[in-house]
């Protein structure tokens, strides 16, 4: 109980302790025309004087009293009903108090989750900056790092664009024209600002791919051989950089590349192993054992 409603719950109690003290004298007084208990007699030689009488209308203040017990319990009942209202007052303002009391408590239960929640989502923002400033310095060091790798990395390229140049002279001679022209694709890219390091790269890479499956696979095309009044369309048919050997469209000059010479030889003892080889490459026969010019291996001295 708080003290308000202690204090309201006194007074109403001083109110009823109240009425009910004005109200107990007319309960308990002796009822008009009550007579003495049986048995009662006046004192011994106690006599009413000769010839007294009862004055007339000794018995008015008897009956006089009841229209004034009536009226104390009227105003008794009136002071009660008075009481009873206050309280009811008293009580809808205690009511109110204790709805404010509660609707404060309830806002109050309200803040204190909103401030915790609150709290929580700064401190996962105060993380997520930190994660963010963590990879703010991490990007800046990539920069610089980048900045450096591309001055490392343009001459390099450079240097495989030149290798892989050298390299197709070198090679046995199938394909010249592409492979060439796929060279002189990756000096012009070279020299391109408009083209970034990673295209670069990427090309380079890829020109550098090409060439390691031409290693390994079988294949046959038509192509120019020979210069000037010598040259004529032939077959050729190569089979990784083993060997390379061709057929002229009649079929009736057969020859292959002759690595240690850098040259080609004609030799009309292969002709049916080209036939079986052509065909082959072209899918139209059974892979097989084929028989083709390979170099003599050297002894490589350090």
């Amino acid at each position: 109980m708080t003290l308000f409603n202690f204090k309201v719950a006194v007074l109403a109690t001083a109110r009823r302790l109240a009425v009910l003290a004005a109200v107990a004298p007319i309960l308990f007084a002796a009822p008009a025309g009550a007579q003495a208990p049986a048995g009662a007699q006046a004192p011994a030689g106690a006599q009413a004087p000769a010839g007294a009488q009862a004055p007339a209308g000794a018995q008015a203040p008897a009956a006089a009293q009841a229209p004034a017990r009536g009226q104390q319990v009227s105003d008794a009942l009136r002071a009660q009903a008075q009481n009873d209202k206050e309280q009811a007052e008293q009580q809808k303002i205690i009511q109110g108090v204790r709805e404010k009391t509660q609707d404060a408590a309830g806002r109050y239960a309200q803040a204190m989750a909103d401030a915790d929640s609150l709290e929580r989502y700064n401190k996962q923002l105060d993380n997520q900056v930190k994660s963010q400033e963590a990879e703010m310095a991490s990007i800046e060091r990539q920069l610089t790092e980048i900045e450096t790798t591309n001055r490392e990395v343009q001459p390099l390229m450079q240097q495989m664009v030149d290798t892989l140049d050298q390299f197709v002279k070198l090679d046995v001679p199938f394909l010249l024209d592409e492979r060439t022209a796929r060279v002189q694709s990756l000096k012009d890219m070279m020299a391109r600002a408009d083209v970034t390091i990673s295209e670069k790269y990427r090309r380079i890479l890829e020109a550098y791919q090409i060439e390691l499956e031409y290693g390994r696979t079988l294949d046959a095309y038509n192509g120019r051989l020979g210069t000037g009044a010598d040259a004529r369309t032939v077959e050729f048919v190569r089979l990784g950089r083993v060997s390379l050997m061709y057929r002229t469209l009649d079929g009736a000059e057969v020859g292959y590349w002759d690595a240690d010479q850098k040259t080609w030889v004609k030799d009309a003892s292969y002709r049916d192993d080209v036939q079986q080889a052509l065909r082959v490459a072209r899918g139209q026969g059974a892979k097989e054992l084929l028989t083709v010019p390979v170099p003599a291996p050297k002894e490589v001295r350090s």
